[in-house]
């Protein structure tokens, strides 16, 4: 299904058309045909290789846009030339001359199709332009004027059709005597001399205007609204802030969806490897998928000063990538680019989009860190695509999904046995058969998993996702020494991932090593601000096991918020309570834990019980059993 949603941009906007093309056709329509099909094809060519990318292409019109100016005034000179070559080859009665008008204003997308005075303008400027000539807006031209070795020629203001305000032509000159040279200015300018003051006010109502103007599209579009730092939710990090929302599918497949979230989800991946950013967690941006979102609400919702936003479009194994990086503070965007690649390409491309970003943030990595940055982990594309569907399956988490996930990544491995991701994904899908109660032998999904970890880590020893497995496996284990080993060695990898910091967090807290586990555990929560459950227990245990009472009861109060029926939630809020003296709302979660499991009693919590001293272990169950947890 198409997205529907508009997207409002600022873009240089290329308008092409025939001159006399109805006569060409008269004259020999078959003929004709095969000229502008051979032409398209150039320019489309050519427009690719700058950067731009053909949006319609009715008859003899061509319709194109640019993320800059320059790369649109580029390629209109260089189809010109070619185009003039290819004329030589053909009768004078039957070559093919385009005019061309480039505008650079603001554009509305809409299933694949761009609209908006910024459009209609580009089209009325290319009207203007002599046959094999380009003319070009004010706008463009203040863009380009001293970045490339052409003349220029002032045309003046025109009043176009159904455009309310003259717009100011430039014709480009490409002869090389008039490099560097602007004529006919001073022509017009001539002609203003006796109405200096008049101009002078006119002038300042343009930029009056102009900002009135700017002012309603940041404020009514809503998309670089700025944001509000006194709105955010949390403190804004000192480090460079980012959040990565999900890219766009814009390929009209919902089954193309695991392409464009997974583009989304290397880029946060790899960005989280830096020391020098904080990188909002994929669980947090990935709240937003689907959802028309302003990127001043995402900032204040995360407390971040930077998004990044884009789309994917796939047409077989053809790729249009589309991002822009956005400082929401400040309300503007810093950089953006359009992509046309090979699907083979991904990879490459991938890495190429996280280090422009730290290149705009002006973030400095070193050569060491930046190969440790790269995504390529398989050079098979098809065990790419299909690792990338198996993580889709995982991150559903039933039975049936968690089965399926395994099945496609022993399918990866058969078609690239040296993929270490797909053993990370496979030995995870075991794990997940302990938390959720599916295994038959807890011990030998244990072995697997490790088995899995193992051989992922001597693929890619420097990827911190196979000591996170590592880790938990270890933990699950009660090997807390081994495990306090791969889960730091996991953060020292990915210091701004999210999941790195907690599962060190709860290795440390299962260990007994309770202020040691708090600045892990809070640091993962601020890297996923929209916040699991199990994150927030996490703390809160940390909290109440080293005596932090009052800091943990809101944290499971906000996890009961998320969940009415968080189990643990509740376990904690009982005993906490009760050793708090407040005996009556002891008794009130107890009640609950009871409800949501009756069958839950003191033996069971003191063979599940983490480390701890034997004083705290006494404390808990007594707290348990006054507040009305039965002993068996």
């Amino acid at each position: 299904m198409a997205d529907t949603r508009m997207q409002r941009k600022l873009r240089a906007i290329f308008s092409a058309d025939v001159k006399g093309y109805s006569k060409l056709m008269g004259d020999d329509d078959e003929h004709t045909i095969n000229t502008i099909t051979a032409y398209r094809e150039i320019i489309t060519k050519l427009i690719e290789a700058h950067h731009g990318s053909v949006v319609d292409a009715p008859g003899d019109n061509i319709l194109a846009e640019f993320s800059g100016a320059l790369n649109a005034v580029n390629s209109a000179v260089e189809i010109q030339r070619t185009l003039e070559t290819e004329n030589g080859k053909l009768p004078d009665n039957r070559r093919m001359e385009f005019r061309i008008g480039i505008n650079l204003g603001d554009i509305l997308h809409k299933d694949d199709r761009i609209y908006g005075d910024g459009v209609n303008v580009a089209a009325r400027i290319e009207s203007l332009a002599d046959p094999g000539g380009i003319c070009i807006s004010r706008g463009v031209f203040d863009q380009v004027k001293k970045k490339v070795l052409h003349g220029f020629e002032y045309l003046g203001e025109r009043a176009v059709k159904n455009i309310s305000n003259p717009v100011r032509i430039y014709k480009i000159l490409t002869k090389p005597q008039y490099a560097g040279k602007v004529i006919g200015e001073k022509r017009f300018l001539g002609r203003m001399s006796r109405k200096l003051a008049m101009s002078a006010i006119l002038t300042l109502a343009i930029v009056t205007g102009g900002l009135i103007s700017y002012y309603i599209y940041l404020h009514q579009s809503g998309r670089i609204e700025p944001a509000v730092v006194g709105k955010m939710a949390h403190s804004l990090p000192e480090l460079p802030s980012i959040a990565v929302l999900p890219f766009d599918n814009m390929s009209g497949d919902t089954q193309q969806d695991y392409l464009s979230d997974g583009i989304t989800e290397q880029i946060i991946a790899s960005l989280s490897k830096v020391p020098y950013l904080f990188v909002i967690s994929r669980n947090s941006t990935f709240t937003y998928k689907g959802n028309p979102v302003k990127v001043n609400q995402v900032a204040e919702d995360l407390g971040v000063r930077y998004v990044l936003e884009g789309s994917v479009q796939r047409s077989e194994d053809h790729l249009r990538i589309t991002v822009q990086l956005i400082d929401a503070i400040a309300g503007h965007h810093i950089w953006s680019e359009k992509y046309d690649r090979q699907i083979k390409d991904i990879f490459a491309l991938q890495d190429e989009i996280a280090m422009k970003i730290m290149a705009e943030l002006q973030v400095k990595i070193s050569v060491a860190d930046m190969g440790r940055l790269s995504l390529i982990k398989t050079k098979n594309i098809k065990a790419y695509e299909k690792f990338l569907k198996a993580w889709e399956y995982y991150w559903r988490r039933t039975e049936a999904d968690i089965l399926q996930a395994k099945k496609l990544a022993q399918e990866t491995i058969e078609l690239d046995p040296e993929y270490g991701d797909a053993y990370l994904l496979l030995g995870w899908t075991h794990l997940d058969d302990i938390w959720f109660y599916r295994t038959k032998s807890r011990e030998k999904s244990l072995e697997t998993a490790e088995q899995f970890a193992q051989k992922a880590i001597s693929l890619s020893a420097d990827e911190a996702a196979g000591h996170r497995l590592l880790a938990s496996i270890y933990m699950l284990r009660k090997e807390y020494e081994n495990a306090i080993v791969e889960s730091q060695r996991s953060v020292d990898l990915a210091p701004n991932s999210a999941t790195a910091n907690f599962v060190f967090g709860m290795v440390l807290r299962n260990a007994g090593r309770y202020d040691d586990a708090i600045p892990y555990l809070e640091k993962a929560i601020r890297l996923e601000p929209i916040t699991p459950v199990n994150f927030l227990n996490n703390l809160a245990l940390a909290y109440a096991y080293s005596g932090q009472y009052e800091k943990a009861l809101p944290l499971w109060t906000k996890a009961i918020e998320k969940n009415p029926d968080y189990l643990f939630a509740y376990q904690g809020l009982t005993w906490a309570h009760q050793l708090l003296g407040n005996r009556d709302r002891a008794k009130k979660f107890a009640a609950e834990v009871l409800r949501i499991k009756p069958t839950f009693t003191i033996a069971k919590f003191q063979n599940n019980i983490p480390a701890m001293n034997e004083t705290e272990r006494a404390r808990i169950i007594n707290a348990y059993r006054e507040a009305g947890i039965p002993e068996k």
